[in-house]
């Protein structure tokens, strides 16, 4: 059975720390990391539901969100 998700802080459990090299950066847990590259292929075969689409957006959300502030900590560490 398939949750779905509306919000990407529903997601909270789902975030971790990694150390990267003298970094910490925000990833997602594994199951969530290889759940959002299920629903991507769901989505690039045209097999994905309305509610696996809101899923794969609140993923996406969080995504985009960390990309963001990894890249913040990244610069601020260069600039040090």
């Amino acid at each position: 059975m398939v949750t779905t998700l509306n919000k990407p802080s529903s997601l909270i459990h789902e975030i971790r720390l990694e150390k990267v090299g003298n970094w910490n950066l925000f990833k997602f847990s594994e199951p969530l990391q290889l759940r959002m590259e299920n629903l991507l292929e769901q989505k690039k075969a045209d097999q994905i539901t309305p509610d696996e689409i809101s899923e794969l957006d609140a993923i996406g959300e969080l995504d985009r969100i960390f990309t963001h502030i990894n890249a913040m900590l990244a610069a601020q560490d260069a600039n040090q």
